[in-house]
């Protein structure tokens, strides 16, 4: 900077500038900072004179470094490093001098620190208490195993739990409630399997963003001892439960969701027939707005069943080809609610629970007694191989009989009759043993598992133990 106080750019002889591309400021800057670096370290010190100012503005200031070398009085381009106390010869301070420095110890008896050890598991004690018991610790063996005993115990304190609430927390709080107080209106038996996977399905879509209503979810069933599958997603999914649910609606009297869709697509009455047709009628594919006429469709169902009574269980509902009787259509739904809140839980990976086994049961005991029927609809079409006696027989008598046995909270026996679904199941005529596990016997009959792949203890009839299983498969559908 000159004496006008401007600054000047400044050529090096031979017409490099300062930055020549390589660090530093020349050579003369190199020579400045190599003896810098020695009178920082110790070995040596020069006298330097000079006001560090040119006579003019061409003049090149002097420093410790020679012309071209920087400003003493300005900071050094690169911090020179720091010289230890050890490296300088100086003698290092005594500890005594210190005293008043560090923590006095604490001069506690047995007793005292023993007393403290729960403290020091918490980590509750003061810096001084801290170190006062580690120090005990390493004298004392007792001490020291009661120590570990505490802190073992403080580590089981804090076991990691799941944020997730218990699926079954919502059935206990209304069995208590209604312990303590009936309600004014009861739900019938037959239908509390309904209420509460419908609730434990919309619990499980409560905080669903975009992302996973739109995750892809492929529907599965058997049709023609075929296994068979429908892409959708979890909203298709949803919609699907508003179509068919939307039988038994229409049966009690509530508002049928196709009502809007438009006739010739109306007429397919079957279950696949509607959500074929919902799907369709909808502009855009379903998105989470679906949910809404979904839940409050279900709260119908349960509301207006609630207020007719036990009475209406017997109320036919039709699903085109066949019909079941009210109390049975709110277990089929109950059941297919179950196992597509499973197919939307593994798409977007969170485990889902069977439900409680008392409703279990009830499902498992509805696809019992329709497995009779299923295996005549497969003698008619052709798929089931003739037994060495006549299939039909008398109605109201024994016939060949298979004892299904479910295993599990919710299992138990029942006798299936081989020969026509107006037979009796007779233990006398039992011709084949059958063993399943409940939850596994529900993905055989929903379709979710083959009948080869599902772990059957055999016994007997080889070729009626095949029909059953296979039956068992054909209760499954879209």
């Amino acid at each position: 900077m000159s004496g006008t106080g401007r600054f000047e750019a400044h050529e090096e002889p031979g017409g490099h500038d300062d930055h020549d591309g390589r660090d530093g400021f020349g050579e003369a800057g190199r020579r400045e900072e190599h003896e810098g670096f020695e009178a920082a370290s110790g070995r040596g010190e020069r006298e330097h004179t000079g006001d560090g100012a040119g006579s003019g503005s061409g003049d090149v200031p002097h420093g410790p470094g020679g012309p071209g070398g920087p400003d003493p009085a300005r900071p050094p381009r690169i911090p020179m490093p720091r010289a230890s106390v050890e490296d300088s010869g100086r003698p290092l301070p005594d500890l005594a001098d210190l005293g008043d420095l560090l923590p006095v110890p604490l001069d506690l008896s047995h007793d005292v620190l023993k007393s403290l050890l729960g403290a020091w598991a918490l980590a509750a004690c003061s810096a001084a208490e801290t170190a006062a018991v580690e120090v005990h610790l390493g004298d004392c063996g007792s001490c020291a195993d009661e120590a570990r005993r505490l802190r073992e115990a403080v580590g089981l304190l804090h076991q990691p739990e799941s944020l997730d609430l218990d699926p079954a927390l919502r059935t206990r709080v209304l069995e208590t409630c209604l312990d303590r107080r009936p309600p004014r209106i009861p739900l019938p038996e037959w239908a509390a399997p309904y209420d509460a996977e419908t609730a434990r399905l919309d619990a499980l879509l409560q905080d669903f963003g975009d992302a996973e209503w739109h995750a892809p979810v492929r529907l599965r069933w058997f049709e023609a001892d075929g296994a068979t599958s429908r892409r959708t997603t979890v909203a298709g999914v949803i919609a699907h439960l508003l179509s068919v649910d939307g039988l038994i609606a229409a049966a009690i009297g509530l508002e049928d969701p196709l009502a809007g869709v438009p006739a010739p697509a109306r007429g397919r009455t079957g279950p696949a027939g509607r959500t074929e047709a919902f799907w369709q009628a909808s502009h855009f594919p379903p998105t989470r707005s679906v949910r809404a006429p979904w839940r409050e469709q279900s709260h119908g169902l349960v509301r207006t069943v609630a207020f007719t009574g036990s009475h209406a269980g017997g109320l036919a509902v039709s699903y085109g080809d066949f019909e079941l009787p009210l109390h049975d259509a709110m277990l089929d739904r109950a059941f297919e609610c179950w196992v597509h809140a499973e197919d939307i839980a593994e798409a977007v990976d969170y485990p889902y629970e069977p439900p409680a086994p008392r409703h279990l049961n009830k499902m498992i005991d509805l696809a019992a007694r329709m497995l009779p029927v299923a295996l005549a609809e497969r003698r008619r079409a052709g798929l089931s191989t003739p037994g060495p006696t006549a299939h039909l027989v008398p109605a109201g008598t024994p016939g060949r009989t298979l004892r299904l046995e479910i295993e599990g909270a919710a299992g138990g026996e029942w006798l299936i009759p081989l020969d026509s679904p107006a037979a009796v199941g007779s233990a006398d005529r039992e011709v084949a043993h059958v063993a399943l596990d409940g939850v596994e016997f529900c993905k055989l009959a929903a379709g979710h598992l083959s009948p080869e792949e599902a772990a059957a203890g055999q016994d007997g009839d080889r070729q009626a133990i095949k029909d059953v299983l296979y039956a068992a498969a054909g209760l499954s559908r879209m």
